[in-house]
């Protein structure tokens, strides 16, 4: 056996993982096939086995399933892979009821197929280490638990105890599990920590080795009974009878993860262990060889981890690699929504923050938006009241330039004007801290033009936070035509030291996520301009998977500053000696604001009313003014020309060097601009629909509807050049 390394001594039989070469263990093709000898191995040995340790040489107990294996899954080994599974869980329940006590030692973290491996032992003894987390992730990961995980928890915690669990992929570290009954015993980490969590296991196998009754699980006790009820319990019932139309209403059919491991809940619950494992199975096969499952692992799963361990931070690899980097101190200039949440995140995670406004008045306004975020919680519990005062101690709101004083980092974040911006870097800039660089929170000015207004442009880079702050994860560094590589890797390093996504993009116009932004709400103004219904183009965009129509978008972020965005370009255009074309959508939108007084929400309205008390609707106006009759559209068009807008621009910005890597583009298209998580992103909803087909889908739509939607052969090279390889 090449993962798993046997050993019988003193009758007790230690089944330790150890995958060679990986740092983690997996439920890899040669884990697989060692588990069914080491099973064979144990059956053979039964009669000298007074018990039975599942334990890990890795720093982490085991990490689940083999991703890598999973992305080169095709359709037709659907059936395959549920004889494996199968395989598997056959030896899982070969262990649990050989009558021998089975004692699993976690000494770290066992996620997805990991906490399925632990769930064998009939007793778990885990560190006690509030770092460690447990748990099923898989929905989240576009699968379900399937080696036995929905079946045991279901039985362990009831149908509605198990769902966050399950469906919610909530996890859980080893004193909340013992809370829970899902770890039964927590050993301290100091010393010995392998030899600590062998003793107890020893302690409990010498207690139940030769008692009158075999060890079991609860649910081979002849009078188990399921928590809380099964399906046919009348107040299960009628939660379940509700369940599924509370779920799709989520998902909108895109997610097929939560509505098979809710099936495999309820149908499990209704027959015997055995079946339910088997139901359990058949989910699992149908739903792994998915497009849906591979474009999530991709992106959740692999792009994720690439951003998370530095592939696109400048310095993470090789001779140059540079110290990991947290300002201690961070300038905010403009206390308005933007400037407000970017001091809170940081105080939150414990930066001292300078809060700079033009008015004392207004810098207190700022730093109240942290009082209002945090209030709640305090209310709650869930905070407490002197976490909530260190908090906002960390947040000195002024209006005095002095007070920036010695700042390692100054962020602008006054309003999308080149003066304004200049003339507040031009104040801020020379109270930074020796070896302190500066940066703009601007969604569209290129940053190599804002850096003209500093002295050190070296140290100019671009940090654009999106709103609101508090809540949205991704923030896109932008280097500038004279950005050096360590001031990239200070924002890089800052960006993850106060808990966001960072993707790195070159400097262009609307740089990656507002320039593909802009085309996804400017391709429904279009479709508004051809007299397609504004109520079918809004539906189009939410069971395309976008988060909210792009009408609706389009009020929230204001007409009217799509209009200046607009009229700045073309200002920019007429400077270099060009004309700029405006988009139909950019045109309708500009008649919205300048013909039909409709600046937007915040103006009283654009695209919707905004009644006092009640539902935004439809501006009636609408139907009047653009609405056809005779309009040519079917509802798989709109939902392409939407996706499809977006996925085009991004490959062109691939192309162009304003992305350099996939993963950049997949995980701020979702992070950013909301892109939907069912294709993995902007450039994996290429790779997913097949490259050729997207290409074909492409030329027709481009025939049809414009070149917006024309790719050339240079991005078509670029795009086949970067597709991901497993």
């Amino acid at each position: 056996m090449q993962t798993i390394q046997y050993a019988l001594q003193d009758g007790i039989a230690t089944l330790t993982f150890d995958e060679p070469g990986s740092p983690v263990n997996t439920m890899c093709a040669q884990w697989q096939l060692d588990l069914t000898e080491a099973t064979a191995r144990v059956v053979k040995d039964k009669d000298a086995i007074k018990g039975i340790i599942l334990a890990s040489s890795k720093s982490t107990f085991f990490a689940g399933a083999d991703l890598k294996g999973t992305m080169r899954l095709q359709a037709s080994d659907a059936h395959r892979v549920f004889e494996e599974i199968e395989q598997t869980k056959k030896n899982f329940r070969t262990l649990e009821t050989l009558g021998k006590p089975v004692v699993s030692c976690l000494n770290g973290t066992a996620l997805g197929g990991g906490w399925e491996v632990a769930l064998v032992g009939h007793y778990r003894v885990a560190a006690d280490n509030p770092k460690i987390q447990f748990g099923l992730p898989e929905i989240t990961l576009g699968l379900i638990p399937g080696a036995s995980g929905i079946t045991k928890m279901t039985r362990l915690l009831g149908l509605m105890g198990a769902q966050p669990y399950i469906l919610e992929s909530k996890l859980f570290n080893p004193r909340e599990a013992l809370e829970l009954g899902l770890v039964h015993e927590l050993v301290p980490t100091d010393g010995d920590l392998a030899a600590t969590l062998r003793a107890a296991a020893l302690a409990w196998i010498a207690q139940h080795a030769d008692a009158p009754t075999p060890a079991h699980h609860p649910w081979d006790d002849k009078n188990y009974k399921m928590p809380g009820g099964t399906p046919g319990n009348p107040k299960i019932a009628g939660m379940l009878s509700v369940a599924p139309a509370v779920l799709k209403q989520k998902t909108r059919g895109l997610y097929p993860a939560p509505e098979y491991a809710l099936a495999a809940m309820v149908e499990g619950a209704q027959v015997d262990f055995d079946t339910a494992l088997r139901i359990e199975s058949r989910y699992l096969a149908k739903l792994i060889v998915s497009p849906v499952a591979k474009n999530m692992i991709n992106t959740f799963f692999f792009n994720m981890n690439a951003i998370k361990s530095g592939q696109s931070r400048p310095g993470s690899t090789g001779s140059g690699r540079t110290e990991k980097y947290k300002p201690q101190k961070v300038g905010v200039l403009g206390a308005g929504m933007m400037g407000a949440g970017i001091a809170y995140v940081q105080a939150a995670r414990g930066v001292a923050t300078v809060l700079k406004d033009v008015s004392q008045d207004k810098a207190e306004h700022g730093k109240a938006y942290s009082l209002k975020l945090t209030q709640p919680r305090v209310d709650k519990g869930r905070m407490s009241p002197h976490d909530q005062a260190a908090l906002l101690d960390r947040i000195t709101p002024t209006d005095k330039a002095a007070d920036l004083q010695g700042c390692d980092l100054i962020i602008e974040a006054v309003f999308e004007q080149r003066e304004l911006k200049a003339r507040v870097t031009q104040e801020a800039e020379p109270l930074l801290a020796p070896g302190g660089f500066f940066a703009s929170n601007t969604s569209t000015l290129p940053i190599s033009g804002l850096a003209k207004a500093s002295a050190r442009p070296d140290k100019f880079v671009g940090i654009h936070f999106f709103s609101p702050v508090d809540k949205m994860k991704l923030v896109e560094i932008i280097r500038g035509q004279q950005t050096d590589d360590a001031t990239v890797a200070r924002a890089f390093d800052y960006v993850q030291a106060i808990g966001k996504i960072p993707i790195v993009v070159n400097d262009s116009r609307g740089f990656y996520t507002s320039r593909t932004f802009g085309t996804f709400v400017m391709e429904g103004a279009a479709m508004l301009g051809e007299g397609i219904p504004a109520a079918v183009i809004e539906n189009a965009g939410l069971q395309a998977g976008m988060p909210v129509g792009p009408l609706a978008v389009l009020d929230e972020t204001a007409l009217s500053l799509s209009v200046h965005v607009l009229d700045q370009t073309r200002a920019d255009y007429n400077a270099e000696g060009n004309t700029y074309i405006a988009t139909p959508g950019e045109l309708l939108v500009e008649r919205m604001v300048k013909e039909y007084n409709r600046p937007g929400r915040a103006g009283g309205g654009g695209f919707y009313d905004y009644p006092a008390g009640a539902r935004k609707t439809l501006w009636p106006e609408l139907k009047t003014l653009f609405e056809k009759s005779d309009a040519n559209w079917t509802l798989q068009d709109l939902k392409d020309r939407l996706l499809y807008r977006q996925a085009v621009e991004t490959a062109r910005c691939l192309h162009e060097g304003v992305l350099t890597t996939v993963h950049d583009a997949n995980i701020g298209s979702i992070f950013g601009i909301g892109f939907p998580a069912w294709t993995g992103g902007a450039m994996q909803f290429i790779y997913g629909t097949g490259v050729d087909a997207f290409f074909h889908r492409a030329e027709v739509l481009a025939s049809r509807f414009g070149p917006g939607f024309a790719l050339s052969p240079q991005v078509k090279d670029t795009v086949r050049k970067h597709q991901p390889v497993y």
